[in-house]
């Protein structure tokens, strides 16, 4: 096994099957029990359940019939339709399943050589940040000698019956799987990038051109392995699963199995005025009902289709579930999506890279403010910054995926909904190392949303830069773990920022410790001089000088009047030393001076921003030069002021 699976409740497959088939009996799980424990936490059964196993329910038991498909599974009595609509989305993908059930030709039974069946199975499933396996026996909850939950059309198959038990048994019971996120199962199926999208919110319904941007990206999404699913959220006073006049059913969690654009002849009227139809085909997990408008099984519009079209989409005119729409009729029908996106790290790909970066954090309460970790949202001004901070360096395309535990474990205790919760971005001082104590200088660039979901996703894209990612909960004290990925076009360089200043070391002693900590907002910088050839090019930088520190900011180019908006922090033993803000032309052959401004940056100096004249190099009351800086500076002599 490889180092990289952990074990839950650490119980070995292979040590567990072997010692069962050299006794000579069927495995049965002490950490899983048949008993009404693994069943229910609060709620008792209608009537009693009892245990079988797959033998004493059919004569010829499989883990697969003919294979996997997302037409094996129908939901039981059991409300999770989230869950059943995920393992359809993961029967669609072969590399995906065979994660989940790992080395299924060993577990399969072997009707040649009964005496290796040892009723046990296992199935890996990936746990916050890590890959987990879990092992059941095969005995299984039943009435009237039928399966009450998830189940397969086919009776004598039970892969989705035994990947249900093993997920239960995560969760702490079956009913602890009651309600519950198609996103986040798919994400502990896969370890793919959840994202939320709200279409009634986005008007997907409405505006064409979003939701061509939006068919384009599930288009894409889809065929680099995605998985995706789908619901209608009930309107306030409304019940869940009552079914709308076009067959849908609202509550309900649908995956999509399928993403085309449909060539048709010129008779028909084409969406989006284009020559192809947009058409999504979608699952629902009781197997039956479906949706009953336009291009449902037997609607007119197929007659137009001819049969090669028709079978290369895989219709189907029978009641099993499966169904098309167009795609502009799943935006006005459908109220949310959730999208997995299985982000390619791969250096050997066709398809674009990215930089991931993973890292486990917590929320911890704590009365001293500066160990405090559970700070609360950006409206809490006087502790917001007490959450983690982590810093990162980054240019364009960012995603971020903020994941809080899964709280199903804690249902039996009341407290198994998932804690609202979210993160903030802030472009900061390009050579920031330290906590960040107040907000001054820097520019909060992005915020998530803030919701009671396990995964919080964002999109951006960032100016190349130093960058402090504030994860929070929603309200301040409250005290959870959660994983942070990043993934970026370029490294990342991630890292938990921990100290609040440098730190003291022997070495202070001899060489000095900080005194006093500065920051410095270079906005712009104007050249005035008047230049008799109008094509000559201007590339003007900053450089910062502070001690033996030079801090340098892009090039800006082509013109005479420069927007920076450079930060940089330094944390100064010698106050008596000014800080030296030099404007340069960058040049092939020799860069040229063109002036300078030198500050004391005292405690005492205005906060507000200020433009001060560029000088020639010496002191303060060096010549005057044609030009003028414009910054903001902030000094204490408290280091953790700033």
């Amino acid at each position: 096994m490889s180092s990289s699976v952990q074990l839950f409740r650490d119980q070995k497959y292979h040590e567990l099957k072997r010692q069962c088939i050299q006794q000579r009996r069927l495995f049965e799980d002490p950490e899983f029990p048949a008993s009404d424990e693994s069943l229910f936490y609060q709620s008792a059964p209608p009537r009693k359940v009892e245990w079988k196993r797959p033998k004493d329910l059919c004569e010829d038991p499989h883990l697969f019939v003919n294979g996997i498909s997302s037409h094996d599974l129908h939901q039981g009595t059991l409300g999770n339709c989230w869950f059943v609509a995920a393992c359809s989305c993961l029967a669609l993908r072969e590399t995906l399943w065979q994660q989940v059930i790992p080395d299924f030709n060993e577990q399969e039974w072997d009707p040649k050589n009964p005496e290796k069946y040892a009723g046990i199975f296992r199935f890996r499933f990936w746990c916050f940040g890590e890959w987990t396996e879990v092992v059941v026996d095969d005995l299984l909850p039943t009435m009237d000698e039928k399966l009450i939950y998830c189940h397969s059309n086919v009776k004598n198959e039970f892969w989705s019956a035994l990947l249900e038990k093993a997920y239960a048994k995560l969760a702490g019971s079956y009913e602890a799987l009651d309600g519950g996120s198609a996103a986040d199962a798919i994400v502990d199926f896969t370890g793919a990038v959840a994202e939320s999208i709200d279409l009634v919110q986005g008007k997907y319904g409405e505006i064409i051109s979003e939701q061509m941007k939006l068919f384009e990206d599930l288009l894409k999404v889809h065929k680099r392995g995605g998985l995706i699913s789908c619901s209608i959220t009930a309107s306030s006073g409304s019940t869940n699963e009552v079914e709308t006049e076009m067959g849908l059913v609202v509550g309900h969690a649908y995956s999509v199995t399928a993403i085309r654009k449909l060539r048709l002849g010129e008779r028909l009227i084409f969406s989006f005025k284009a020559e192809k139809l947009f058409m999504i085909r979608l699952r629902n997990p009781w197997g039956k009902r479906e949706w009953n408008g336009a291009w449902s099984d037997n609607s007119e519009e197929w007659k137009k289709v001819s049969k090669s079209e028709s079978k290369s989409l895989g219709l189907t005119l029978e009641n099993d579930g499966e169904f098309w729409m167009t795609f502009e009729d799943w935006c006005k029908n459908f109220t949310d999506v959730d999208i997995c996106r299985i982000v390619n790290t791969s250096y050997f790909s066709i398809h674009k890279t990215w930089e991931k970066k993973m890292m486990h954090g917590a929320w911890a309460k704590n009365s001293e403010p500066l160990l405090n970790r559970s700070g609360g949202c950006f409206d809490n001004n006087e502790t917001f910054l007490q959450n983690p901070q982590v810093g990162i360096l980054t240019e364009d395309k960012v995603l971020v995926s903020l994941q809080q535990e899964d709280r199903r474990k804690y249902k039996k205790e009341g407290k198994g909904d998932s804690i609202p919760i979210g993160f903030e971005i802030f472009k900061v001082e390009d050579n920031r190392n330290y906590r960040l104590h107040k907000l001054t200088v820097q520019e909060r660039v992005a915020t998530s949303l803030y919701i009671n979901t396990r995964t919080v996703f964002l999109k951006r894209i960032l100016k190349k830069g130093r960058y402090i990612l504030i994860p929070t909960t929603y309200h301040p004290g409250i005290v959870t773990k959660f994983i942070l990925r990043l993934f970026t076009d370029v490294p990342s360089k991630l890292r938990e920022l921990k100290a609040d200043k440098p730190e003291m070391t022997c070495w202070s002693l001899l060489c000095g410790y900080p005194r006093r900590v500065t920051q410095i907002k270079i906005h712009s910088a104007e050249d005035s001089r008047k230049y008799t050839n109008r094509t000559y090019n201007q590339y003007p930088y900053v450089l910062i000088k502070c001690e033996n520190q030079n801090m340098r900011s892009p090039v800006q180019h082509d013109t005479n009047n420069a927007i920076f908006d450079t930060q940089v922090i330094f944390y100064r033993k010698n106050i008596d030393s000014p800080i030296i803000v030099q404007v340069w032309n960058s040049n092939v052959l020799c860069d040229q001076f063109l002036g300078q401004a030198v500050l004391a940056a005292s405690p005492s100096d205005p906060r507000e921003e200020q433009t001060l004249q560029l000088r020639g190099r010496g002191s303060r009351e060096a010549e005057e030069v044609p030009g003028h800086i414009t910054v903001k500076v902030f000094s204490s002599d408290d280091l953790l002021e700033l």
